[in-house]
């Protein structure tokens, strides 16, 4: 186990593209972190510096407290689950787990019996005992990727490194493998920097998640704060499913939030640190479960709803998603209680109800800052 370190981790491909800028970042000992973010933004690239497969432009890299900047792979002790598996197809599952201490095996100091142990140990943690000796074709995806896994576990390194392990399985066996990681993490309590693209996923398994963008950090946070409490903007909608809704708006006086006919009367909270003036533009942001069609409960108060016209109903259950539009903004999403849609009907009108005390103000500027922190 080691703490993993970043200071002012910098990475310029040719021709000048900055990948990854200015990245500070420390992953404690025994943390379970979780880089995400959309294709391109740097998460990728970030972890292959970690793991020695890219090149540092600037900055310092450190595991254990040992600078590793030009450390090769091999000798910075962290095992790597790749998205592809990477599995050798001519090798059985055994052979497959046991090849990188076989390679190494004098250097390490290992006997056959340890790499035997160590391999079948690990295969009865990751339910594969009974397919040691099958080769890859003959297993599933997900057994694949358990595979991966084990080969990794084998190693007993400082830290482990995923890189979207779970995008080529289905979404069943994705649900099911996530769970799988996240009981293995509490069972090994290794260093573990995961990277993906799906924020579900790095809201269910990371003790913090980092959020990306354009190779720069956007927020590092446990994961309900960064639903709860989105530092920005960019954050706020990539954070949540669905997203969360956004309406540009003028503040009328120090209490209403206004756009077009529309008319909200803003919480204390949410005025607390806004500095705009009367006629200053604004943006709220409002996540699906904060609005009802029944204005009762958290969803009741004075000048809290909005008027629109219903465009499609998606029944989950016992849950509903309306989307629908007000006349300055198309595609809104409700996310409400089954029973109180059932008369709901496209293109028909309906009254949303807000939990303003859930909402959230940003500064209009490409920043965003959330200013209702």
């Amino acid at each position: 186990m080691a703490t993993v370190e970043m200071r002012g981790v910098t990475k310029v491909f040719p021709g000048g593209v900055k990948a990854v800028n200015n990245v500070s970042l420390t992953i404690r000992d025994r943390e379970f972190m979780v880089l995400v973010g959309p294709s391109g933004c740097g998460k990728t690239t970030t972890l292959r510096m970690v793991a020695g497969l890219e090149d540092i432009s600037e900055g310092v890299l450190s595991i254990d407290g040992r600078v590793v900047n030009n450390v090769a792979p091999k000798d910075r002790d962290i095992a790597m689950v790749f998205q592809n598996y990477a599995l050798y197809p001519h090798m059985n599952v055994y052979k497959n787990m046991a090849f990188s201490l076989q390679l190494r095996r004098r250097e390490l100091g290992l006997t056959r019996q340890q790499i035997d142990q160590r391999v079948r140990e690990a295969a009865a943690i990751l339910g594969l005992t009974d397919f040691l000796q099958r080769k890859p074709k003959a297993l599933s995806g997900g057994q694949r990727q358990r595979v991966a896994v084990g080969r990794a576990i084998v190693r007993n390194p400082k830290a482990f490194l995923f890189d979207e392990p779970l995008s080529n399985l289905d979404a069943k066996l994705r649900v099911e493998t996530r769970a799988e990681i996240k009981k293995l993490h509490l069972r090994l309590n290794t260093t573990t920097l995961y990277v993906t693209h799906d924020q579900e996923e790095a809201m269910t398994l990371g003790d913090r998640i980092v959020v990306m963008k354009d190779g720069v950090i956007q927020q590092c946070a446990s994961p309900l704060e960064v639903y709860e409490r989105p530092a920005n903007r960019f954050v706020a909608g990539f954070v949540g499913t669905p997203p969360m809704n956004f309406f540009t708006g003028t503040m009328v006086d120090r209490q209403y939030f206004s756009f077009g006919q529309q008319r909200l009367r803003l919480t204390e909270r949410l005025l607390r640190r806004v500095p705009a003036q009367p006629g200053a533009p604004l943006v709220l942001g409002v996540r699906p479960e904060a609005m009802s069609l029944q204005p009762e409960g958290r969803f009741a108060g004075p000048h809290n709803a909005l008027h629109g016209a219903a465009e499609v109903i998606e029944p989950l259950g016992d849950r509903v998603d309306i989307y629908f539009s007000t006349e300055q903004h198309p595609h809104l999403i409700c996310r409400t209680e089954a029973g109180y849609a059932r008369e709901v009907r496209p293109a028909t009108p309906i009254t949303v109800y807000l939990a303003l005390e859930q909402c959230h103000l940003f500064a209009t500027d490409p920043a965003g800052e959330n200013l209702s922190l």
